[in-house]
């Protein structure tokens, strides 16, 4: 199934910066007729706006904070009273708590699984039953491999980011069993380096560059693929999982990867 931009309306979340930015540069490019901005940062999509003004088309801007499910539920409500419909929405926004469990407050731990996985179902929720009668429309899920393989320091990210693999895969066999052509695509980065994940370390596998990301996600959803995993293939890490003994496959992610260590010098984004 594939998918084209053209004339379409596309919303997307964290978009004042890092690939929520230029995804939404993207689709632009790519000919959406109208884009719609939500963030925290009220001051930073209105700056993106002039910014693409050059475009022609109507950038539309709306600050929400994403943890706050009142919050979530109205900018929904503002959204369908300005619009007729939306065609593609992209889950982008997400933050991080870097620290070990026991260092998680309930705030840390509500914040975190209230942005990253309770306002994408909420915002899926509110604008996929209108595509699945249009027959048409995309939700795009910004996962991340930790969706995929646990690290130390990331506890209440990784439960958060796998509930959104989780999701995403259900609606996508929803999709298919009722032979709907709404196409869901679930991505699933390692870090990108985009200030979120500052001071993270990579052994061996690349620290990814957000222009190249987005243009891979961008790309995927016109390919109508449902997984877009990056770096590693999806499929390397689910067959290590299944076959190898817990011992190897830690040997492998922790000693040759270096994956269980990349968040010791993690300090993240600053305010």
């Amino acid at each position: 199934m594939k998918y084209n931009f053209k004339d379409k309306v596309v919303l997307i979340t964290g978009s004042a910066s890092g690939i929520g930015k230029i995804m939404s540069r993207k689709v632009l490019e790519k000919g959406a007729k109208e884009v719609v901005m939500l963030d925290y940062n009220l001051e930073g999509i209105q700056q993106v706006k002039q910014e693409f003004a050059h475009f022609g088309k109507t950038i539309h801007t709306y600050q929400v904070d994403l943890s706050q499910q009142d919050q979530v539920l109205a900018v929904i409500e503002k959204v369908k009273a300005d619009l007729p419909k939306i065609d593609v929405l992209i889950n982008n926004a997400g933050v991080i708590v870097g620290k070990y469990y026991t260092d998680h407050t309930v705030n840390d731990i509500n914040y975190t699984m209230d942005i990253n996985t309770i306002a994408v179902m909420l915002l899926a929720n509110a604008f996929m039953p209108d595509m699945v009668a249009r027959n048409e429309g995309v939700i795009c899920n910004i996962a991340s491999m930790a969706g995929l393989t646990s690290t130390p320091k990331m506890a209440a990210y990784v439960a958060s980011k796998w509930a959104v693999v989780g999701f995403s895969e259900t609606l996508w066999l929803e999709m298919k069993q009722q032979q709907k052509n709404v196409i869901i695509n679930c991505v699933m980065p390692f870090y990108i380096n985009t200030g979120m994940f500052d001071g993270v370390k990579s052994r061996v596998v690349p620290i990814l560059d957000p222009e190249k990301v987005a243009t891979k996600i961008i790309s995927n959803i016109e390919k109508g693929k449902f997984r877009t995993p990056l770096p590693l293939p999806y499929w390397f890490i689910r067959t290590a999982q299944a076959l190898m003994p817990n011992k190897i496959y830690d040997f492998v992610m922790g000693d040759i990867f270096g994956i269980y260590d990349s968040m010791e010098d993690f300090k993240g984004r600053t305010k």
